[in-house]
């Protein structure tokens, strides 16, 4: 009898193959038409694994937690920084870990999905409020006042937004923190007219 290789228990790499099967599955087929079956068989990777990373096919959009603690960011902030300096703070970091140039593939075919479905999109909003609510948290915990900490939240909010969409848009491997600033001076010159 011959010898054979057992299978690993654990696959390298298997969220990532999910994640990559299932983005494409939903840039092929529609978010709505495309299965968990799907995903696995187009990952080569079987159902178990899948539910070991993900509770369901929205998971794989929004399963992760921000790759970004900005309320950490915030506060981690030098203290003598102004609340929007700390919030800078924060659009730095989410450069640095998250809006990288090795993502942004990834990370524009997602966007792709969600601007393609309402459900999805209400989804996206929710956690983007959630973002916000984090963010006024940590301002105020730093003693920013309850109304400047609130519209300050806000305006990062809105400047990660705006900075996300020129990143995914721009050509080449633009990086994503200068960006961000460039955007957040504009929403502040804005804000101020």
């Amino acid at each position: 009898m011959p010898y054979t290789v057992p299978m690993p228990r654990w696959q390298p790499n298997a969220r990532e193959q999910l994640t990559r099967a299932a983005l494409s599955l939903f840039a092929e087929r529609g978010y709505e038409n495309t299965t968990v079956v799907s995903i696995v068989e187009r990952a080569g990777l079987g159902k178990t694994t899948f539910f070991r990373y993900f509770r369901d096919k929205r998971e794989v959009l929004f399963g992760a937690d921000s790759p970004v603690d900005a309320a950490g960011e915030i506060a981690a902030a030098p203290a003598g920084a102004s609340p929007l300096e700390a919030v800078a703070a924060a659009l730095d970091a989410a450069g640095a870990q998250a809006f990288t140039p090795a993502r942004r593939e990834t990370l524009a075919l997602r966007q792709s999905v969600i601007d393609a479905n309402p459900e999805l999109q209400e989804r996206e909003a929710l956690k983007n409020i959630g973002l916000t609510a984090s963010m006024t948290d940590a301002l105020r915990r730093r003693g920013v006042p309850d109304l400047t900490s609130t519209v300050t939240a806000q305006l990062g909010t809105l400047t990660l937004k705006i900075a996300f969409d020129r990143w995914i848009a721009a050509a080449g491997n633009a990086d994503f923190a200068p960006l961000a600033r460039q955007v957040l001076s504009e929403v502040q010159a804005a804000a101020t007219q």
